[in-house]
């Protein structure tokens, strides 16, 4: 394999920041290709080579204390022989390396996790770096090595490739039994029939009947709340088993560096073309760009956030895994926000450094409740905030006003909705959570079974999908952890309101 200079590239494959924001900037650097073997055979399918990168982000934790969690970096890899265009690159299950720095783990994420490793038909789509043992700070590794089986990905011995290594900031949301519905009045919250104000609490992944009989999941009728029928099958994933969120929503340099790695025809059909309500994405020749990069995404529909997780080799979030990266192991506190409480900030907000990777409140900070982007707080601002704003400011007192989730994902409540799966509709309560795999239709679109919006092959719809945690523009019940209002409603638009985050099942 020919080597080729990279250093136009470097800057391009910095980071995919998740949120790169003044108190994490994720950040990859000095990419190159090494270590090449070829010891099986003139482009046979097992030869490989290491693609080594540094790595680091700020306040980095891990704790065997509740939570009992960590945050991690989700890292793959995409490449292109000569001038062709990107493909994702299949990595092995082992024989990589955390380099020098903190002491890290490194977790292979296969195509279809629980079942064996295969170079071709099951490979390593990424990888979960985080710490080996408990503790706080930065995190720092150089030096850092993924194997890539590129002779399983066709890639010829001697080819010319260039190599970009994204980054992506995810958190741990441990296995183990959750509540969802909080026992209050949010609009057609799951409870445990017969009694409203009892939350129901899912005790594993095995099939949950949803119906009138006591002891069983059900919840009130609404507009878009949902069927109220069921079973909600087994392989429908309930949040019960461990999985990894992305602690932020899709910033909108993520979706720009998403975009600058399709085709001109599938970038056409994934761009959002919007120039409101602080949405900057634009194209010139080609690449496209934003003056908003640290700014949560706006305009995104399901079908876009569908295709970015395929490409990420993520998956959508169901709306039960949603109530669990919100609430945790916690009892529930009736008509409570992201943050377990039921209070939140009540001014409207004003900005400093707008657009910047330190924009923050300038004042109206609450340092005594939930701080959150919802109609009354978000003011003149007109649009979704940086993301992980809250945690950054300076007076920021913990998880209340940082407005973060028990396992300290940000943003659940407010600023843009969660586009989820709904167990509202029979096409929903369909899904299996089978992840992406790196690679979109020649439309741009995802094209994963089961995963709702599905037809003929490809997620050009948006049926079984809703909206769950509120936006900028909503009044704040709709922020509560377990308001439904939109669970079961499809929007196959894109909207002002609208944002994405992506999951994955844990290793």
């Amino acid at each position: 394999m020919k080597k080729r200079t990279i250093t136009l590239f470097t800057a391009l494959a910095l980071l995919l920041f998740a949120g790169s924001v003044a108190a994490n900037n994720i950040n990859v650097s000095n990419i190159r290709v090494t270590g090449q073997n070829t010891t099986a055979g003139e482009n046979n399918p097992a030869n490989y080579t290491l693609v080594q990168f540094d790595l680091s982000w700020e306040n980095s934790w891990r704790t065997s204390s509740a939570p009992n969690n960590w945050d991690a970096a989700w890292v793959f890899v995409k490449y292109r022989v000569g001038s062709g265009d990107w493909q994702h690159a299949w990595l092995n299950n082992t024989g990589h390396s955390s380099g020098t720095g903190t002491s890290a783990t490194i977790d292979a994420g296969l195509l279809t996790p629980g079942t064996a490793f295969h170079a071709t038909t099951n490979p390593a789509l990424g990888v979960f770096i985080y710490r080996s043992a408990d503790g706080t700070g930065n995190f720092s590794i150089t030096g850092a090595q993924l194997r890539w089986n590129y002779g399983a990905n066709g890639v010829a011995d001697n080819a010319t490739v260039d190599v970009k290594v994204f980054a992506i900031e995810m958190v741990y949301v441990p296995a183990g039994n959750f509540y969802v519905g909080s026992g209050g009045t949010e609009t057609s919250a799951f409870y445990m029939y017969p009694t409203t104000t009892n939350p129901y609490q899912i005790t594993g992944e095995g099939a949950i009947t949803v119906g009138t009989t006591d002891g069983n999941l059900y919840y009130p009728s609404s507009t878009y709340g949902g069927d109220q029928s069921g079973p909600i099958p087994a392989n429908f994933p309930k949040g019960y088993a461990a999985f990894y969120c992305q602690k932020y929503e899709i910033s909108q340099q993520q979706y720009v560096d998403f975009l600058n790695t399709l085709t001109s025809a599938q970038a056409s059909t994934r761009y959002p073309n919007a120039t409101t309500n602080r949405h900057a994405i634009t194209v010139s020749g080609g690449v496209y760009s934003t003056t908003n990069p640290y700014v949560a995404c706006n305009f995104l529909s399901w079908m876009d956030g569908a295709a970015y997780s395929d490409w990420a080799g993520l998956r959508p979030m169901t709306e039960l895994e949603f109530e669990k990266a919100c609430r945790g192991l916690e009892t529930p506190v009736a008509n409570e926000y992201a943050w377990g409480t039921a209070t939140v900030a009540g001014n409207a907000y004003t900005l400093e450094n707008d657009n910047a990777t330190n924009e923050g409140i300038a004042s109206n900070y609450s340092t005594s409740t939930g701080n959150a982007s919802y109609d009354i707080t978000d003011g003149s601002i007109d649009g979704p905030l940086r993301v992980g704003i809250f945690a950054a400011n300076a007076d920021n007192q913990g998880r209340i006003t940082a407005g973060a989730s028990y396992y300290g994902i940000m943003e659940l409540s407010g600023n843009l909705w969660e586009r989820a799966v709904t167990v509202g509709n029979a096409t929903g309560r369909d899904f299996t959570g089978l992840h992406g795999n790196g690679a979109l239709s020649t439309n741009g679109h995802a094209n994963e079974t089961a995963w709702p919006g599905l037809t003929s092959g490809e997620v050009t719809g948006a049926t079984g999908s809703g909206l769950r945690g509120g936006n900028w523009g909503n009044n704040a019940s709709r922020l509560r952890v377990s308001d439904r209002s939109r669970a079961a409603g499809t929007s196959t638009f894109r909207t002002y309101n609208c944002g994405f985050r992506a999951v994955r099942v844990a290793p």
